[in-house]
C-alpha cells in the first residue's frame, strides 16, 4: 500500500495496540445491545444509526469488527476496512469464535479497494473518523456510496480536542486555537489525530456531496466511572460531550 506518513505512524500505533484491545472486542462481540464510545451510550434512545437491514454497508476503520458484527445481526451486509493486520486478525478471530462471516479488507480508509456505488451506509466508529485526513475519507465514502446513502461516523468532540493538555485529562480552560484545527498529535504517542471545528466539518462534508442529517453529542450517564482513556474523566463528560456521532446523507 502506498501510505501517507500519518497512515504509516497510525498503522503502527494501531498493531501494536491490538493486543490490549481483546477485552474491548470479547465484550463488544457478546453485546446484544448497540452502544457507543467510552462509556457506552445506548443507541437506542438515539436512534442515530440509518436503516442497515437488508443494506451494503461499509465500515472504514473497523478494528476488531464489532460495528460490523453488530450491523451484521442486523440484517445488514457488512464489509469491513482497516490498516491494522493485527486488528483484522482479531476481528477473523471473532467472526470464527461466533459463526459470523463477512469480508474483511487490510487497506487504508483513504484508498478503499472497493468499486464506486457498492454501499448504501458507510460507517465509521473512532476509526477513518478519527485517524484519517478527512478530505480524503469522506472522498473514498463519497465514491463508494450509492445516490441517497446515508454516512454515519462517531469521533471524539470538538471541545475534547481543544481542552486535552499534551500530558493528563482534559480540564476546563481552552488549549488549542480552533481556528485551523486539523492534525493533533500528542508527546507520548506515535499515532496522529484529525480534528475540526464544526463548521468545518459541515464545510468539509459539503465539499463532498454529503448534506447534514444530525449531529449528536454524547455525555458520560450518571454514575459512570473512570475508564482506561484517562484523557477524560467521569465529572468532565458529565458537563461537556466528550463524543460526537454525525449523520449525513449523500447527494452527490
Amino acid at each position: 500500500m502506498d501510505l501517507t506518513d500519518h497512515a504509516r505512524r497510525n498503522q503502527a500505533l494501531w498493531n501494536a495496540n491490538a493486543e490490549g484491545d481483546h477485552a474491548l472486542a470479547d465484550r463488544n462481540w457478546a453485546a446484544e445491545e448497540i452502544s457507543w464510545g467510552i462509556w457506552n451510550v445506548p443507541e437506542a434512545p438515539l436512534s442515530s444509526l440509518p436503516e442497515v437491514d437488508g443494506r451494503d454497508v461499509v465500515e472504514l476503520g473497523c478494528g476488531t469488527g464489532y460495528v460490523s458484527a453488530w450491523l451484521a445481526r442486523r440484517g445488514a451486509r457488512p464489509i469491513g476496512v482497516d490498516l491494522s493486520e493485527n486488528q483484522l486478525a482479531t476481528a477473523a478471530r471473532k467472526q470464527a469464535e461466533y459463526g459470523l462471516a463477512f469480508p474483511l479488507i487490510h487497506a487504508s480508509a483513504e484508498d478503499v479497494p472497493l468499486p464506486d456505488d457498492c454501499a448504501d451506509v458507510v460507517v465509521s466508529e473512532y476509526g477513518a473518523s478519527l485517524w484519517c485526513d478527512p478530505d480524503r475519507w469522506l472522498a473514498e465514502s463519497a465514491r463508494l456510496l450509492r445516490p441517497g446513502g446515508r454516512l454515519w461516523f462517531l469521533t471524539n468532540s470538538l471541545l475534547i480536542a481543544l481542552t486535552t493538555p499534551d500530558e493528563g485529562a482534559a480540564g476546563d480552560r481552552l488549549l488549542r486555537d480552533q481556528r485551523g484545527l486539523r492534525e493533533v498529535t500528542f508527546p507520548d504517542e506515535d499515532g496522529v489525530e484529525f480534528h475540526l471545528a464544526h463548521g468545518d466539518w459541515i464545510a468539509t462534508l459539503g465539499r463532498h456531496g454529503f448534506s447534514v442529517d444530525a449531529l449528536h453529542e454524547l455525555y458520560a450517564p450518571e454514575g459512570a466511572q473512570q475508564t482506561k482513556y484517562e484523557w477524560v474523566t467521569p465529572e468532565w463528560a458529565q458537563r461537556w460531550p466528550h463524543e460526537e456521532i454525525w449523520v449525513a446523507t449523500w447527494r452527490s
